[in-house]
């Protein structure tokens, strides 16, 4: 799917429920038309995590994109904390302690983007040949790496890996994180679940990112994920910006 406005931007999404679990607990947004990508990951073992899921996509869905950045970020936010009371009320209602969902949300205007995120689920930018993990876990042993009491390679199979500290419908207070960047020509990101990093390595992300096709990338990364194993549901939004202004001096003087 692509849409041009300042950037042009072509976009693919993908989810499965992966080899072992029996439901898939995702959910994504790919809304390049307005500039807003998402991915929600349901709690594994709580109840109802595709209903969690399901419940913040479909209210980011209703975020009126192109309306300046930082009403479009406002506007999300407020809805995910009203999609946090929501759950509380519906965990009370079926007497289970919770139910929830990660969220990482992407929203481009003009020439810059925002993220807002809650959990383990990423966002990570591929930009002149470097990859980077712009968000960061909300998860025990992210605190651990922290504190400099695990190293990144013992984090990997650490078990408490799978225990994150926030998420939408966790708790009575939802904390979101967010931060902005200014675009690059060329930008390309991936949203994706753990699903996803828990099985691909940065340098395969960045092998797939790197030729700029978003539904080619998007494709390899599921592959990838679901030929080692597919132990959880797997889900991956890439989305690439483009500079029609440097795309159209490119093309009007080639020798630039």
């Amino acid at each position: 799917m692509t849409f041009t406005a300042e950037f042009r931007w072509t976009s693919a999404a993908r989810t499965d429920t992966g080899c072992v679990r029996q439901i898939n607990e995702d959910a994504l947004l790919d809304a390049p038309e307005r500039g807003l990508w998402a991915v929600a990951d349901g709690m594994g073992g709580h109840a109802v995590g595709d209903l969690a899921s399901r419940m913040v996509i479909e209210s980011l869905a209703k975020v009126p994109g192109m309306n300046g950045l930082a009403n479009v970020v406002a506007d999300a936010r407020a809805r995910l904390l009203d999609v946090n009371e929501r759950l509380r009320a519906e965990a009370a209602r079926r007497l289970v302690s919770r139910i929830g969902s990660t969220v990482v949300l992407l929203a481009a205007c003009d020439g810059t983007c925002g993220y807002v995120w809650a959990g383990d689920s990423r966002i990570y930018l591929f930009r002149h040949g470097r990859l980077v993990q712009l968000t960061r876990d909300h998860s025990h042993v992210e605190e651990m790496k922290a504190r400099g009491q695990l190293t990144a390679e013992e984090a990997l199979n650490h078990p408490a890996q799978h225990l994150i500290t926030r998420a939408v419908g966790a708790l009575d207070v939802l904390e979101l994180d967010e931060n902005t960047l200014e675009l690059n020509d060329g930008d390309t990101f991936l949203l994706c679940s753990d699903g996803l990093s828990n099985e691909v390595s940065e340098a395969e992300m960045a092998s797939e990112l790197a030729p700029g096709n978003c539904e080619m990338a998007a494709q390899r990364l599921l592959e990838i994920a679901l030929a080692r194993g597919g132990r959880d549901n797997i889900s991956v939004v890439v989305a690439h910006a483009e500079d029609v202004m440097a795309s159209d001096k490119t093309q009007v003087n080639p020798g630039v």
